[in-house]
């Protein structure tokens, strides 16, 4: 039987509670209040309330660490020596309000210069990823480890693709072009976090996007990298959690994914 640590039981514990409001709103979406952050970005009533859960449960627990959250207007910098939250209440909120079943909650707590712990809950499932800093990860009380294929060739790599509003469209393709010739197969999902929790979980080989928020990886990050893998920017000089831009897998795939990535 795995013992959690203090953190983990305080983050499993948030996001628990916040999935009864998420799971009572996925059954009723006709009811659903959505709101426009920009072009083609959405946030609903759940995402908010999901975040107050989260926020309540938190701070109440841990009176002094910091926030940075997807709906919160109190972000702070996650390159101090603090202890912060990052927080995606719903991760997949696109997917979320269209019902279809795959989005997380990610909350990951970031300490000096690295994420040390991380959980994403896929509530529809009842699915706890977390890791901790020299603990492992695990899928529930099971251990994870990333994949061991050492070639794309047969491979399977999950990645994100721009829309719009989003993203260099041109350039993708080009990304999508030279990638989808070398693999067994592409998978675009909807939820970064969830792709990333997959790697860790052996589920698929791979995974890279650009362009995306801390909130959306900050957990993912630490459960691939305590899986074994990688989860490290395209050009290895970046930190994913500060340009976006990410490469996942173990580190034949992630190697390979970079050169092509960077030619």
């Amino acid at each position: 039987m795995i013992r959690y640590s203090a953190n983990i039981t305080i983050m499993m514990t948030a996001a628990r509670k916040a999935a009864r409001s998420i799971l009572r709103d996925f059954g009723e979406l006709e009811k659903l209040q959505v709101s426009i952050k920009g072009q083609n970005d959405f946030v609903t009533m759940s995402d908010i309330k999901a975040q107050e859960i989260i926020h309540y449960e938190l701070s109440r627990a841990r009176t002094d660490y910091g926030f940075l959250m997807e709906e919160g207007k109190n972000q702070i910098n996650i390159n101090d020596n603090d202890y912060t939250w990052i927080i995606d209440p719903i991760d997949g909120t696109l997917n979320f309000m269209n019902g279809i079943p795959y989005f997380a909650i990610s909350i990951a707590l970031h300490h000096g210069d690295k994420i040390i712990a991380g959980v994403i809950y896929d509530p529809v499932h009842n699915d706890f990823y977390w890791a901790e800093e020299g603990i492992g990860a695990y899928l529930n009380d099971q251990r994870l480890r990333v994949k061991s294929k050492k070639t794309l060739d047969k491979s399977i790599i999950a990645l994100g693709i721009p829309f719009l509003g989003r993203g260099d469209h041109q350039q993708h393709i080009k990304f999508q072009k030279a990638v989808m010739s070398k693999v067994a197969g592409l998978r675009r999902f909807g939820a970064a976090s969830l792709d990333l929790a997959f790697v860790a979980a052996g589920r698929v080989d791979g995974f890279w996007e650009f362009g995306l928020s801390p909130w959306d990886i900050a957990a993912g990050i630490i459960l691939v990298k305590e899986a074994g893998g990688l989860a490290i920017g395209i050009d290895n000089k970046e930190d994913p959690l500060i340009t976006g831009n990410i490469v996942a897998g173990n580190v034949n795939i992630v190697q390979e994914l970079q050169k092509i990535l960077n030619a």
